[in-house]
């Protein structure tokens, strides 16, 4: 039983296309991040980009600007803790838990 270069890479380049076709279905799929309660919301996709920020009304007071700044930033940084975990959970599913996938390929 010898081993068999074709084989180990017939298996990375399907590793290298199943994670290729993970990082476009990332792109499409959602997370939501929340603060203040739900009153600010930050909408990011599994490539933790920002799509959407949603404010209700009534956080915004003008004499107390920061407390808004500070809310934003939590909701964003929950969206994109979000997204990454989404993206690592997808990522490890193709990689079989090898600490990411091979460098230079995630």
């Amino acid at each position: 039983m010898g081993f068999n270069m074709q084989k180990l890479m017939k298996q990375a380049q399907k590793m290298q296309n199943d994670m290729a076709k993970a990082q476009e279905e990332l792109k499409t799929m959602e997370v939501e991040g929340v603060s203040g309660g739900g009153m600010v919301r930050v909408v990011a996709n599994g490539s933790q980009e920002i799509l959407s920020i949603a404010i209700d009304p009534q956080i915004v007071d003008p004499e107390d600007v920061e407390m808004l700044e500070d809310m934003v930033l939590a909701a964003i940084k929950d969206a994109l803790n979000a997204a990454q975990t989404m993206a690592a959970e997808k990522m490890a599913k193709i990689t079989g838990g090898m600490g990411g996938g091979l460098p230079g390929m995630f």
